[in-house]
């Protein structure tokens, strides 16, 4: 039994407190809203993000953040990659001194500094002694928490770490794979959600499976491309952060990125959108680092382009479609 802080309360979060209590965990889940702290521990039901789901009576639900880290052996961090930085600033004030195995669950990339979430993890703990592993794959939090049989993978630069996390969190319901790859793995959970954005936009505008399947396909190539730039194994992209997560993502009911792109697909702006949600769709922001990654590194990623016009730029989602469509020949080649 490990003793285990998960850093946010919504959904994700949430599913992943379930799943670890269920291991017979010490499990504390933190909220940084008092209010929708004290109605979960009082209706013991997360209706803002999780609802339907109940809460388990064992499951200790807190406001403090100090009592959510001190002498944990793991500390999960699920919240919002724009929040990412600040929370993680605010781990470090809490925790107490000892070494910490830090999980990242978050999938997206910080827009001004264009950093993963390891990266920000080893900056903002530069004095710490730390391990980070990033929890990734085609996981929605409204399946895990049903016990929908659901495969991720847990990714960390130390095995040890990664052989950890993957004997933590795993049961009959809930399946971890490790690997080495952080870069790829990351990569993958992050650059998927821009796809899926497309894919949205393809069911709002009343496309087929046939442009979605192209769209999937087509989006994996342009997200393995950046990757194996940035120093990430190609491989990775064929595994569960990479091709398993954009399938779900880009074909979900539950994803919140596929429905940003079908809203705006029917005629919506994305302000429209944005102000009828209130969970994040990472795919938003992650479009805006993904088009500055690909002129960094100087890799053609047409469909993550295309996305950006649509959701800054004011381009109709046909005519977006018609510009992929009518690009010069290529050879598909994924050598």
């Amino acid at each position: 039994m490990a003793a285990i802080g998960i850093i946010g309360s919504g959904s994700w979060g949430t599913a992943l407190a379930l799943t670890l209590l269920k291991n017979h965990h010490e499990v504390v889940l933190y909220g940084r809203q008092a209010m929708h702290v004290d109605e979960m521990r009082r209706n013991r039901y997360n209706l803002k993000y999780l609802p339907g789901i109940r809460l388990p009576d064992e499951l200790d639900i807190t406001h403090d953040l100090e009592k959510a880290t001190h002498n944990k052996d793991i500390l999960v961090l699920a919240v919002p990659s724009h929040a990412y930085r600040d929370v993680a600033q605010q781990v470090k004030q809490a925790m107490d001194r000892r070494p910490a195995l830090i999980v990242s669950v978050t999938k997206g990339i910080e827009n001004e500094t264009l950093m993963r979430m390891e990266e920000i993890t080893h900056e903002v703990f530069s004095d710490r002694e730390v391990d980070f592993v990033t929890l990734s794959g085609p996981s929605h939090a409204e399946e895990v928490a049903r016990d929908i049989p659901t495969a991720v993978v847990a990714a960390s630069r130390s095995s040890e770490a990664a052989r950890a996390v993957q004997q933590a969190f795993m049961n009959p319901q809930f399946r971890v794979y490790s690997h080495h790859d952080v870069t790829g793995v990351e990569l993958g959970g992050a650059l998927k959600n821009v796809i899926a954005v497309a894919a949205g936009i393809c069911d709002g505008v009343g496309f087929g499976d046939n442009t979605k399947a192209a769209l999937i396909t087509r989006g994996l190539a342009e997200i393995t491309r950046l990757g194996v730039a940035m120093g990430a194994e190609k491989l990775t992209f064929a595994g569960l952060s990479g091709m398993g997560d954009l399938i779900v993502t880009c074909m979900s009911k539950y994803s919140r990125n596929r429905f940003v792109g079908e809203q705006i697909g029917k005629g919506k702006t994305l302000q429209q959108v944005l102000d009828g949600m209130v969970m994040v769709a990472e795919g938003v922001r992650t479009t805006r680092s993904a088009c500055a990654l690909a002129e960094k590194y100087q890799i053609e990623m047409p469909i993550t382009e295309k996305v950006y016009q649509v959701l800054f730029e004011k381009k109709s989602a046909r005519e977006a479609v018609t510009a992929l469509m009518t690009r010069e020949a290529k050879v598909e080649n994924w050598g």
